[in-house]
């Protein structure tokens, strides 16, 4: 196992302080703020860790206030239904005694029904694609001291995008990101894990898609940008450890928002998971002189 996927896994087993409050903490690294995709999946294993023999099929999000790195984050569940096929769950993220996010998870017994499913986009297998050294080594040297110690260091979820290559200028009806994506490491057996560790990945380049008609990036200085919501379906069974493909588009933008939605699918075709976010994209407003 990697040590940055032992590091992810550590971030993801909370400290129970009580039946249903928990705790958890951020890696000690120089965001300002707390990656969305963290809190994402931190509060879906606190819903977890209150539910037996049932997998979490769907999530419902919203961030209400920017998380501080630098002291632990509470995760307060509410055990709202526990019913004969469904199970519901909501949490409550808290930091300075202040809600700072809010999660209502859905959990289903297993089974069987009616199946269909999107069809995977043709696009060439990830072993085709350039690496993330390749990819970093051309984008780095234009990125900020902040954005480039983070491509810098070994990261959790390795990603290799099939559209490398973004248009300065691009066409402003067709914004999508499509992205192979894979933990560097093997994960347990655990299927919650796997849903968790997704839940964690979603929030990597969403919002982001919501710029590639504008030629633009949530990494520059002039872009100003935050997660509004997030909502994750499961459909079938996965591991994030292998392969998936992230089939991310932007059908709206506006009001200084932009929504963007995913598919995920594994490397049979099968679609597994679906995401939704809406999210801030602004310009920054120049400082006042």
């Amino acid at each position: 196992m990697s040590r940055a996927v032992a590091e992810l896994l550590g971030i993801l087993e909370l400290e129970k302080l009580e039946e249903n409050l928990f705790r958890g903490r951020s890696p000690q690294d120089s965001w300002q703020r707390v990656f969305g995709g963290q809190v994402i999946g931190q509060a879906l294993v606190a819903a977890c860790r209150t539910v037996e023999g049932r997998q979490p099929h769907s999530l419902h999000a919203y961030f209400l206030l920017g998380g501080d790195p630098k002291i632990p984050i509470l995760y307060e569940v509410d055990r709202i239904r526990d019913g004969r096929s469904f199970t519901t769950r909501r949490v409550v993220a808290i930091q300075h005694g202040r809600p700072i996010f809010a999660l209502t998870a859905s959990f289903q017994v297993e089974e069987d029904g009616f199946e269909h499913g999107a069809r995977m986009p043709d696009v060439p297998p990830p072993e085709d694609l350039p690496g993330e050294a390749e990819i970093r080594a051309g984008a780095i040297p234009s990125m900020s001291p902040q954005i480039r110690a983070y491509f810098e260091r070994e990261r959790p979820i390795e990603l290799r995008p099939v559209d490398h290559q973004r248009p300065a200028q691009a066409d402003p009806h067709e914004g999508q990101f499509r992205v192979w994506i894979r933990t560097t490491g093997e994960l347990p057996a655990d299927p919650a894990i796997h849903r968790c560790v997704l839940a964690y990945a979603s929030d990597f380049t969403l919002l982001d898609t919501s710029l590639v008609p504008h030629g633009q990036s949530v990494i520059q200085e002039n872009i100003q940008a935050a997660s509004l919501d997030h909502a994750l379906w499961f459909h079938r069974p996965f591991r994030a450890d292998e392969w998936l493909l992230y089939a991310q588009d932007s059908p709206s933008a506006g009001g200084a928002r932009g929504l963007s939605r995913g598919l995920v699918f594994d490397r049979a075709g099968r679609l597994v998971a679906s995401v939704a976010q809406e999210g801030l994209i602004r310009q920054r407003r120049p400082a006042a002189e």
